[in-house]
């Protein structure tokens, strides 16, 4: 799945683990992670290695759920916390507190703030947006439903993070842990 072409960037964008059901609406960006969600979140991270995703910078909502699908995805792909573990590359993590309820026309001014350098991408937040922005990029690539809790969706482009535009990265994958 890797994409030998140096020019081309990977943008994966992932919704949030599924967390657990909270009564207070106040409440809502404190909501933790299920133990089914932290398990799809460390199988998402699993499958990003499997395909030589690994990002060199995520994007992160600062709402508790999506820091920690964040770190499950960390584990799955490394079988370690960000924060240690084996040799090799550590993406750069921007908690971001405006991905959090953001429509997908401000998820995608921060996926144009991303270091030029960077190759890979990884934008972990919420719907409706994310789904949007996913529709955004590729208008025929994400069905009605929209993305579920766990899944992922790889678009793929040829032009640099702060130039991508509407319907200018196709989809080439999705997955999620449960089918």
């Amino acid at each position: 799945m890797t994409d030998a072409d140096p020019d081309t960037r990977t943008l994966v964008l992932l919704r949030h683990a599924k967390a657990e059901q909270g009564s207070d609406a106040a409440d809502d960006a404190e909501r933790p992670l299920s133990a089914h969600g932290n398990a799809d979140a460390a199988a998402a991270g699993a499958w990003l290695a499997h395909h030589g995703l690994l990002p060199d910078v995520v994007i992160c909502s600062t709402a508790r759920r999506t820091r920690q699908t964040w770190h499950g995805v960390a584990m799955g792909m490394t079988g370690s916390p960000p924060e240690g573990g084996p040799t090799g590359p550590r993406p750069t993590v921007r908690y971001e507190p405006g991905a959090y309820d953001a429509h997908p026309e401000e998820l995608l001014s921060l996926v144009r703030t991303v270091d030029p350098t960077a190759r890979t991408a990884l934008l972990i937040a919420h719907n409706p947006g994310i789904s949007l922005l996913s529709v955004l990029l590729d208008p025929e690539g994400v069905d009605d439903e929209g993305l579920r809790t766990a899944e992922l969706a790889v678009h793929r482009f040829p032009v640099g993070w702060a130039d991508l535009s509407r319907a200018g990265a196709p989809l080439t994958a999705r997955h999620t842990a449960r089918d």
